[in-house]
């Protein structure tokens, strides 16, 4: 096994790529009696048309596919669920999927080795029937509406489709009603069979764990398989334009709330050297906080003022194929947050950065990536995050210094541009 040490964090990586494809990750964390077990696919809402490998054809699947796939792999053969064979164990077991990558986890003190059998036992078998894929489209049509009317989840679905005309980003994770009633077994084997293999997967284990021996248990309970070709994923070209500048919907909320949005049209070529696109992630974190982080003059004019109720959510989003800056917030006036944070950021590009101001947000935002490494939970979440975007988590504290107020500046003037701004907005009628 290869180990990788960051003597910043005092952690250390236990990294092991086998024969059939598969990359393993082990976080040794001999202060907790806490194991997080993290199984994951590079599968998301993103990948709707590829290539399998060994197949000429391309495959256009329905909307939707990866979050039904994951719901419909805990129903075992034998009428049992594996989401309450875990729970029986006591363990904490979960599945999510993201635009890029499905996960399946658990979280336990006690009963890990069958807990990691009945893991490793129902993602290697599928199961699927003309009857329980149609009984899954009535439980997640349900899941579908509920999300139409959740306003939190409204509010940023419009801010994407503000920003991504193509990029099926903009289309929900789970589907629609439409795209879900297309979905049949065929669908979903073809897709299990060529994303579920090992050679698109990765394992990750944060907690007490002895590498060695636990990478052996794995080996016990893999199916054997040979590594598979690439599979080869197809996106629309995106145009470099946002599609409007804001939307506003109404629905029952006590305050407003936004998304504001500015698309980064700058990714090309960064995402293929990793140390940019982390020490890009890194200043833009940075400025995000200078401007409109709770420390900023910004941020206490807007809250003593009424127009921001909260703290400000702030996020850099980007996976291979898009990047955007999110500001989600609350407050009686939504446009003038955003002209404000304009006003802000045009001040900064004229004025300069404030060196300490910025030497202040830089060492607060280290500290939070240090603390990371405290939960085992957050620890396998973000190691299997960067591992899909090509990007080993340590390299966060490795690039950090290399984040200058001159590298900030640079960033400032080629990400965030008003010609790439939009704001979603949802309020009472």
């Amino acid at each position: 096994m290869q180990i990788i040490e960051n003597s910043k964090v005092k952690e250390k990586l236990y990294i092991e790529k086998l024969e059939n494809g598969l990359t393993i990750m082990i976080v040794p964390k001999k202060t907790t009696q806490k194991k997080y077990v993290m199984w994951a696919t590079h599968f998301g809402s993103l990948d709707n048309k590829f290539i399998a490998p060994g197949d000429k054809e391309e495959t256009s699947i329905p909307d939707g596919v990866a979050h039904f796939l994951e719901h419909k792999m805990f129903e075992q053969e034998n009428g049992t669920n594996s989401l309450d064979t875990l729970t029986a164990l006591g363990v904490n077991a979960n599945a999510y999927t993201t635009v890029d990558h499905t996960a399946y986890l658990f979280e336990c003190t006690d009963n890990f080795m069958p807990a990691l059998d009945e893991l490793m036992d129902y993602v290697q078998n599928p199961y699927f029937t003309d009857e329980n894929v149609e009984k899954e489209k009535g439980i997640i049509g349900q899941e579908i509406r509920m999300y139409d009317d959740y306003p939190d989840w409204q509010v940023y679905m419009n801010a994407i489709q503000n920003m991504y005309k193509n990029n099926p980003i903009n289309i929900d994770i789970a589907g629609s009603i439409e795209s879900i009633s297309k979905i049949d077994k065929d669908v979903l084997y073809k897709c299990y069979n060529t994303f579920y293999h090992p050679s698109n997967m990765a394992m990750c284990f944060a907690g007490n764990f002895e590498p060695e021996e636990l990478l052996e248990e794995i080996k016990k309970r893999l199916k054997p398989k040979k590594a598979q070709g690439d599979i080869k994923r197809i996106l629309p070209e995106e145009p470099k334009s946002i599609v409007a500048k804001e939307k506003t919907a109404n629905m029952e909320v006590s305050m407003p709330i936004f998304v504001i949005g500015i698309k980064d049209t700058n990714l090309s070529g960064e995402i293929k050297n990793k140390d940019n696109i982390v020490k890009k992630h890194i200043a833009i974190e940075i400025l995000l906080n200078m401007i409109i982080g709770k420390s900023s003059k910004l941020y206490k004019e807007l809250y003593e003022t009424g127009k921001l109720t909260k703290e400000v959510y702030l996020e850099y989003e980007f996976s291979q194929s898009f990047a955007h800056i999110a500001i989600t917030g609350q407050g009686t006036d939504p446009k003038i947050v955003m002209e404000k944070v304009k006003e802000e950021i045009e001040k900064i590009k004229t004025n300069g950065i404030n060196e300490k101001h910025f030497n202040r947000i830089k060492k607060m935002i280290y500290g939070n990536y240090v603390r990371e490494y405290d939960d085992v939970s957050e620890v396998a979440r973000m190691f299997i995050s960067d591992y899909f975007k090509g990007i080993n988590s340590f390299e966060y504290i490795e690039v950090y210094d290399q984040v200058t107020i001159e590298y900030a500046k640079e960033i400032l003037e080629d990400v965030f541009k008003e010609e790439n701004m939009v704001i979603s907005i949802v309020k009472k009628d």
